[in-house]
């Protein structure tokens, strides 16, 4: 009921611990609190918060127009609603060094269990996009060791993202990746490679766990999790999935009103009252106060009005 009663030290230490173990964790991506407990729902092992999903969420392209405050609150809205562990994309720490610092304290304050910050220059864009650019070594490796550095909770991760792989090829994606584990970075996000055998060199090149990023329409082939077990990557992403989902379930329906004058036709497919008031655990609120909820749940289809 309300919030979880999983701290938040608690799902750092959990995180910390299923990374240990070399298993293949997967975190779809939330874009609302709601689906962060759906997720939790139906078995999942944590949580991802896309920076792309906050923006678009706002109406926004993913270029770093979205603010540190905006990405907490988000951050906390969804961590406070599973007991799984979150991970937020913190873009590039909105700014060098000194904000980076910040930004790992507001995030940590959020209840996140890790967060990633990347190499690019700002503004940034999408990974699997082009046109990008990154920092140099120099800055790249203090913005990790910023991180680091400002963290309280020693179990909070630091996950270090480089885009470097599509402007300077996959040997410098190595190279980086080796310098900012030595930097402190507690996992590596290396983006938009192009096949399992990248991944396979980054993952044999560094000792902390690696993450894939399965972004639909992106640069990557849709590698199952068979295959990328299999190659070693210990954490996959599907960042905007659920997002994409909702968004063409939603375009669909509005085209069917237009179309038949009723959103009869799409019924069938709608998540049922009863569904969403068992996701919301209405039960849970009755147990702690009968005068809050008193009404039967209605079984659908004949569910009732609003």
């Amino acid at each position: 009921m309300l919030y979880t009663t999983t701290t938040p030290a608690a799902k750092r230490a959990a995180f910390r611990a299923e990374l240990a173990t070399g298993a293949l964790l997967r975190l779809p991506g939330a874009f609302n609190p709601l689906s962060a407990r759906l997720i939790q729902d139906k078995g999942f092992d944590g949580v991802y918060i896309s920076g792309a999903v906050i923006a678009a969420d706002l109406g926004l392209p993913d270029i770093g127009l979205t603010t540190l405050t905006e990405v907490a609150q988000r951050a906390k809205q969804i961590s406070r609603m599973t007991d799984l562990p979150t991970l937020v994309d913190a873009d590039t720490g909105f700014g060098e060094p000194m904000n980076v610092a910040r930004t790992v304290q507001e995030l940590e304050d959020a209840g996140v269990a890790g967060l990633h910050i990347e190499d690019q220059v700002n503004p940034k864009r999408c990974g699997h996009l082009d046109g990008k650019a990154v920092v140099g070594l120099e800055t790249a490796t203090k913005r990790i060791r910023a991180a680091v550095d400002a963290r309280r909770d020693p179990n909070l991760l630091i996950m270090a993202r480089t885009d470097i792989r599509a402007i300077d090829g996959l040997a410098a994606a190595i190279d980086r990746a080796k310098a900012l584990v030595d930097a402190g970075a507690d996992a590596i996000f290396p983006e938009a490679m192009e096949d399992l055998a990248e991944f396979e060199a980054v993952r044999a090149a560094v000792e902390v766990p690696i993450l894939a990023n399965m972004t639909e329409f992106g640069k990557s082939r849709l590698f199952t999790t068979d295959e990328l077990a299999g190659v070693g990557v210990n954490v996959v992403i599907y960042p905007v999935s659920l997002l994409r989902i909702a968004m063409g379930a939603a375009e669909r329906g509005l085209e069917t009103i237009t179309r038949e004058g009723s959103l009869t036709s799409e019924v069938a497919g709608m998540q049922t009252r009863a569904r969403l008031y068992e996701l919301l655990d209405y039960e849970g609120y009755t147990a702690f106060d009968t005068s809050v909820f008193t009404f039967p749940i209605p079984a659908h289809p004949s569910e009732g009005a609003e």
